[in-house]
C-alpha cells in the first residue's frame, strides 16, 4: 500500500505541476460566474414581473438543476481529458519504463496513478458542486433535495469514465483513447436523452434503446439518478422537463455501474501486466 500511496502522491503533484488541476478549477470558476449572472438576471426578471412564490421556486430549482448538470458535464469531460495521456502517453514515449523497472509492481503503479486521479476528481467535483449550490442559495435561497446523494453519484460517474481511460490507455495511443472514451460518453448521453424523449413519444422501443446504451456506458444513468434525487417531485413529474422522471435508473443500475467499474479496472490491471512496455 505504501508504494501505491507514493505513486498517488506523485500523480497529484504532477497534475499540479502541469497546471491540469488549476486549469480545471479556472474552467469551473468561469462556469460559476456565468451561472451566477444568469440567476441574478432571472431574479431581476421576477421582480419586474410578479409571480407566485410556488412557481418561482420551481423555476429557480430548475435553473439550479441546469447548473448542476453543467457542472456534471464539465467534471466528466475534464476527467477524460486530463487522464487520457496518463498511461497511453507514457507508454508511447517510453517514460513509463523509468518507473516500471523499479522494485514496484505494475499493478501498484497503475493503482497509484488511478487513486491519484480519483483524489483529484473527488476534490474537484466536491468544490464545483458545493460552489454551484452555494451560488444558487445566495442568489435565490434554493437548495437541492438530496445534495449528498447527488454529489456521490456525480463522483461515481466521473470515476467510471476515469476507469475507461485507464483501461483503453493500456491498449491505445492517447488520441485513440480520447476518441474512444468520449465516443462512449456520447453514446451514454444520447441513450439518456432517448429515454427522456420517450416521455413525449410514449415509445417502449426508445426506452429499450436508451437502456441498452446505458449498459454499454452507465455514466449518464448515474447522472439521471442524481437528478432524480436532487430535484423537486413536481419538477420530476413534468414530462417536458429535461430531467423528468420518465425512466428512473434503479438501484440495480447503480450496482451494475459498480460492477462495470470493477471489471473495467480489472481488465486495465490485467492488460497492463501482460503487455510489452
Amino acid at each position: 500500500m505504501s508504494n501505491i500511496a507514493i505513486i498517488a502522491g506523485v500523480t497529484l503533484r504532477e497534475a499540479a505541476r502541469r497546471k491540469i488541476l488549476w486549469t480545471a478549477l479556472f474552467a469551473g470558476a468561469l462556469l460559476l460566474a456565468i451561472f451566477a449572472i444568469a440567476l441574478r438576471l432571472q431574479v431581476v426578471e421576477f421582480q419586474s414581473r410578479p409571480m407566485s412564490p410556488f412557481v418561482r421556486y420551481q423555476v429557480e430549482s430548475g435553473m439550479l438543476m441546469i447548473g448542476l448538470y453543467t457542472c456534471d458535464l464539465l467534471a466528466v469531460v475534464l476527467t477524460i481529458l486530463t487522464s487520457i495521456d496518463t498511461l497511453a502517453g507514457e507508454i508511447s514515449s517510453g517514460t513509463i519504463q523509468a518507473v516500471a523497472t523499479k522494485p514496484i509492481s505494475r499493478s501498484q503503479l497503475l493503482l497509484g496513478k488511478y487513486l491519484g486521479f480519483v483524489g483529484m476528481i473527488v476534490v474537484y467535483v466536491a468544490v464545483t458542486f458545493s460552489a454551484t449550490i452555494a451560488v444558487a442559495y445566495s442568489v435565490t435561497g434554493v437548495l437541492p433535495e438530496n445534495p449528498v446523494h447527488g454529489l456521490f453519484l456525480i463522483i461515481f460517474e466521473c470515476i467510471v469514465a476515469l476507469s475507461l481511460t485507464f483501461m483503453f490507455g493500456t491498449w491505445f495511443s492517447t488520441l485513440t483513447n480520447g476518441v474512444v472514451v468520449l465516443g462512449l460518453q456520447a453514446v451514454a448521453f444520447m441513450g439518456g436523452w432517448l429515454e427522456q424523449v420517450s416521455g413525449f413519444s410514449q415509445s417502449g422501443h426508445i426506452v429499450t434503446l436508451g437502456v441498452a446504451s446505458s449498459l454499454i456506458m452507465p455514466g449518464e444513468s448515474l447522472w439521471r439518478r442524481a437528478a432524480y434525487e436532487m430535484q423537486t417531485p413536481l419538477a420530476g413529474s413534468l414530462s417536458f422537463s429535461p430531467f423528468a422522471n420518465v425512466s428512473i435508473p434503479s438501484s440495480t443500475a447503480i450496482v451494475y455501474a459498480a460492477a462495470y467499474l470493477c471489471i473495467v479496472l480489472g481488465v486495465a490491471i490485467w492488460h497492463f501486466n501482460e503487455r510489452d512496455l
